[in-house]
């Protein structure tokens, strides 16, 4: 019997506002002591009222819009009861009722469309750190402000699980929403996964995964889940319900804790928290800032014939993407798809890792390009001056400064090649081969031209040069 696996993703955003939700503590405690940016709110002492971040409401309008969702002009903060250690409250504020992004939609790289069933603004609970027969409990992270975004159940394969989440991560760091950062859990992803047999009309059992921070742990979490299900369904046992954990060392879920109901918290209106009321003009002004998106990059470098796998790697770099597109306008669909293939095989290299990609203006990698399609650089030499292209101390310089100070520009001067080219034939070291080249044999032809070129000290040609040393021995 064949099965399918369907797959619902919910992923944490933390947005990138300078304070936490309700209260005007650093949002940033990367590198603080446990406990040091906490707020009596955070403490939940009696008596202290939560006051609204605007920015974390105007970054989710436009994580919003990168997830093409509608906004809502009226939204309001509910109260999500269940036992936190790790928020003195003993409840998390959240959107239940009405959030303030609905549905949506992101369209993968393969062209496959998952929906999203809506986001809303909630705040993030503090962190546990266990040791042996105890804990303890850091509140630098409680009260950070998140948007959750919760997908329609339209994944069906642990790969599409990892374009999906990689797209959200594209979206979401393009908004200008969150920094993105996984390692430090700008983003975690929980991960719901049924299995049915093949044509099936009814979903089997769900588990869920929790707190997945990078792609690849959600496509090795889904593909391993997947075969758990299988097989326990093939060998005649029960698919529990439940709460499992990843690890990456062993590359499997582990249960943590059954869910015996489809609703495992109590949600109820936030008195202490007023609704947000947006006018339609501030939602619009906020639409008009948002910046060209990745399906839009991916359509109109398509038009333009840069292949995909390239595309797909620019895309992961906003900046690169940016320049690339402000190039485009300025040169041909060639010289755009070569200068694609630079970012990729040079800038994005391994070795190159570290580069500042904001430095080199689109007008001086037009230029370079230009060159190097002209012949005036060689592939090496290009590579070479995009490097430096991207070197502070060259901010300013045009690629042909630097190419020249670099002595890298070949010459192509015709009767400046065949002077070069007339003395070396003339060596008595280039006889031989001469000779050789004018009986016919080819093979000989190399060497002259690298005698040419340490003849030019490096300048000349050599397409150029073989082109005229052929002419002269006919």
């Amino acid at each position: 019997m064949k099965y399918e696996m369907t797959i619902g993703i919910e992923c944490h955003v933390q947005l990138k506002t300078k304070t936490k939700l309700f209260s005007a503590v650093d949002n940033d405690a990367r590198d603080a002591e446990p406990n040091a940016c906490v707020s009596p709110g955070d403490y939940a002492i009696p008596g202290t009222l939560p006051v609204l971040d605007q920015e974390a409401v105007r970054l989710a309008v436009r994580a919003g819009f990168a997830l093409k969702s509608k906004i809502s002009l009226y939204s309001t903060f509910d109260r999500k009861h269940y036992f936190y250690p790790d928020l003195p409250g003993g409840y998390q504020r959240t959107q239940f009722f009405k959030p303030i992004i609905g549905e949506g939609k992101v369209v993968l790289p393969n062209g496959h469309e998952i929906r999203i069933e809506h986001a809303h603004i909630e705040e993030d609970a503090g962190k546990l750190t266990h040791y042996g027969n105890y804990s303890l409990v850091d509140l630098n992270r409680a009260g950070t402000p998140l948007i959750e975004i919760v997908s329609m159940p339209d994944i069906h394969s642990a790969e599409d699980a990892r374009l999906y989440t990689e797209e959200l991560w594209r979206l979401m760091t393009y908004s200008d929403a969150s920094f993105g950062n996984l390692y430090h859990g700008n983003m975690r992803f929980d991960v719901n996964i049924s299995v049915a047999p093949e044509g099936s009309k009814t979903l089997g059992i769900r588990t869920e995964i929790k707190n997945l921070n990078s792609f690849r742990s959600v496509e090795r979490a889904a593909a391993y889940e997947y075969e758990r299900h299988v097989k326990t369904i093939e060998e005649g046992g029960t698919i529990k319900r439940e709460t499992r954990g990843w690890s990456d060392a062993t590359g499997k879920t582990t249960a943590q804790r059954s869910k015996e109901t489809a609703q495992d918290y109590l949600q109820f209106p936030d008195p202490d928290t007023p609704p947000i009321k947006l006018t339609q003009k501030y939602v619009d002004d906020i639409k008009a800032t948002m910046p060209i998106m990745p399906c839009e990059y991916r359509e109109i470098f398509s038009k333009l014939k840069v292949p995909a796998n390239t595309v797909e790697i620019i895309l992961d770099h906003q900046t690169l993407a940016g320049k690339l597109h402000a190039a485009s306008k300025q040169t041909t669909p060639e010289l755009t798809q070569k200068l694609a293939n630079l970012f990729v095989s040079v800038l994005l290299s391994e070795e190159n890792a570290g580069l500042d990609l904001t430095i080199a203006s689109p007008e001086r990698l037009v230029e370079l390009v230009a060159m190097n399609d002209s012949g005036e650089l060689s592939s090496t030499a290009t590579k070479q001056v995009l490097l430096e292209l991207f070197d502070s101390k060259n901010a300013d310089k045009p690629a042909r400064v630097i190419a020249s100070e670099m002595n890298l520009i070949q010459q192509n001067d015709t009767d400046a090649l065949e002077k070069i080219i007339d003395e070396v034939i003339a060596m008595p070291e280039a006889g031989n081969a001469v000779a050789d080249i004018k009986n016919g044999e080819m093979k000989a032809i190399g060497f002259v031209i690298g005698l040419i070129m340490r003849h030019s000290k490096g300048s000349a040609n050599p397409a150029k040069a073989r082109e005229i040393l052929l002419k002269k021995l006919k």
